[in-house]
Formats: structure tokens, C-alpha cells, sequence
């Protein structure tokens, strides 16, 4: 069958352009291998379908009846592949995003030029910060950060998030400044996880050691706005971006605090249900979160 079509692709070809030559011209083939080409589908169809002389080529009245159906064949394969020439490199359609609650303030201005240069493409956000059923939400691009779990979709990274460690003016005047890695384990902890079982472990370096810090949480959140909301009702330290929190920082709901211990960066993953072959409109997505990610970075 998928001979017999591609033998009628060639003869709305020759009938379209006139003649073998030219036909096997726009084919990328020879002009022998044309002319098998029709040989076989007159012998699939038994019957002639062109009377063939050195100077022109002529339809036999079932040819000119079959080749309309061979043209519009033609035609409609041309118009698909063109729709999804257009797909694939002009972002248009519903563009399913999923990501975490903290990072819908940074989604917004990233993706915001993309979306006002093409006016076809619209959005849909799904906010959470778990790991929820992105096929069965039918997400075109999740954004997630840090460890990941296995999973059968494709992570790329796509930059990282700086992390300083965030506490209310009141828990600071009723605690105490930490001032070593070591004050720290003395101190409440707000932790962002999925559970509550068992310890923490923490980011925490002295000096680029890199060693982690083992806690129990005084209280945990699954939501990255629920934590900072206990974070700045002084129930305990949090590690948080920067970028989120600007507002509380500015308010003096919250203060940030620098002492002798490094943070590594919170890498950032756009997942994908495929490497390859994606549509345009996620592709673009990408390029435009990676370089709001890199223009947050701090220079150095």
C-alpha cells in the first residue's frame, strides 16, 4: 500500500510539472526511475493511465479521472507537512506548564516576552510543588529544582537558584544570631519536604567543606509560600531563594544571615517528555527560562 502511494505521489508529480525529466528533477531522483515508478502503478491499477511520446505526455481518460484523487492526495500531504513545519517552528497553541508555588513569580516576567511576541500562544500554569501525574495533566514543560526522582521524562538543566538562610526579627531577638555552623543545630528548623518522617539533611558547608547539616524540623512544608509564611512568623530558620522573598527583606518580615558556611545553588530542571523533536513552543519556553536564570545569577 505504501508503494502503491507513493507511485501516485510521482504521477500528480509528472502530470504537475509536465514531464519526467522535470518531475524526476523536483523527486530528487532519475528520470528511469520515474518511469518505473508509473509502470508499476499502471500494472498495480491494469490499466494505462499515460500515452508517452519523445515530445509530450497525455492523460488516457482514466488517467486525467485518477490523477485528480492522486493531486489531492498530493496536496494534503504537502498541507500537513507544512502545519507541522509551522508547529515546529512558530510557538502557537496551548503551552501546559507545571511548576513549584515559589516559582510562579519568576515564570511570569521570564516567559512574559515570549508570549507578547506571539500572540497565538497561550498559557495554562499548573501550580505544585509536589511531583504530580504530569501525563495525566497533559504538561507540556515542568519545572523542578533540585534532587529529582526517577522518572521516564527528560531533565535538562536549565540553570540554578542561589539559597541564604532567612529568619524573623522575633525568633532572631528570642534566639539568638547563629554565628558558626555549629549554633545551627541549636536552632528551630522550618524545612521544605514532602513528609515528616525522620530528619532533614541541609546544604550547609563550613567554609566549602560541604558537609550537610542533619535537623529535625520544628515544622515542614510541602509548599515553598507556606514555609516562608511560618519563616516569618518566627517559628524557626528556612532556607529560602531571595528572589522570592524580596518583599518580606524589604518589609523587614524577614532577615537574611551570612556567617561562616556555604550554600550550594539549587539547580534548576526543565522536564520534558522528550529530548527530541519538540515543538516549538516548548523549545522556546527553555531558552526563555534559561536566560532569566542566568540574568538572576549573581556575577563572579
Amino acid at each position: 500500500m505504501i508503494d502503491q502511494l507513493r507511485r501516485m505521489a510521482v504521477l500528480a508529480t509528472v502530470v504537475e510539472h509536465g514531464s519526467l525529466v522535470a518531475a524526476a528533477r523536483q523527486l530528487h531522483t532519475t528520470t528511469s526511475a520515474v518511469s518505473q515508478q508509473l509502470r508499476a502503478l499502471e500494472q498495480d491499477m491494469g490499466v494505462t493511465l499515460l500515452h508517452r511520446s519523445t515530445r509530450r505526455l497525455s492523460l488516457t481518460p482514466a488517467g486525467a479521472r485518477f490523477v485528480e484523487g492522486c493531486s489531492a492526495m498530493l496536496a494534503a500531504a504537502r498541507a500537513a507537512q507544512a502545519e507541522l513545519q509551522r508547529l515546529r517552528d512558530a510557538p502557537e497553541g496551548e503551552l501546559r506548564v507545571s511548576a513549584p508555588v515559589g516559582f510562579a513569580r519568576t515564570l511570569g516576567p521570564a516567559l512574559a516576552p515570549l508570549f507578547i511576541a506571539h500572540p497565538a500562544l497561550r498559557l495554562h500554569l499548573e501550580v505544585d510543588d509536589g511531583f504530580t501525574d504530569l501525563v495525566a495533566k497533559r504538561i507540556d514543560l515542568a519545572v523542578r529544582f533540585g534532587r529529582l526522582p526517577d522518572s521516564p521524562w527528560v531533565a535538562q538543566r536549565i540553570g540554578e537558584l542561589g539559597m541564604v538562610l532567612y529568619a524573623a526579627p522575633a525568633y532572631l531577638a528570642r534566639r539568638g544570631v547563629p554565628a558558626a555552623v555549629a549554633d545551627l543545630g541549636d536552632h528551630d528548623w522550618l524545612a521544605l519536604r514532602p513528609d515528616t518522617e525522620g530528619p532533614a539533611t541541609l546544604p550547609f558547608g563550613a567554609g566549602g567543606g560541604g558537609q550537610g547539616l542533619r535537623v529535625s524540623p520544628r515544622a515542614s512544608s510541602n509548599n515553598q509560600l507556606s514555609l516562608q509564611q511560618l519563616c516569618e512568623a518566627g517559628l524557626g530558620l528556612a532556607l529560602l531563594s531571595p528572589s522570592d522573598v524580596e518583599d518580606a527583606v524589604a518589609q523587614g518580615r524577614l532577615l537574611p544571615l551570612h556567617g561562616p558556611w556555604t550554600l550550594p545553588a539549587l539547580p534548576v530542571y526543565a522536564l520534558t517528555p522528550q529530548r527530541d523533536a519538540q515543538p516549538a513552543k516548548v523549545r522556546h519556553a527553555i531558552d526563555a527560562l534559561r536566560q532569566s536564570l542566568a540574568a538572576k545569577r549573581p556575577a563572579g
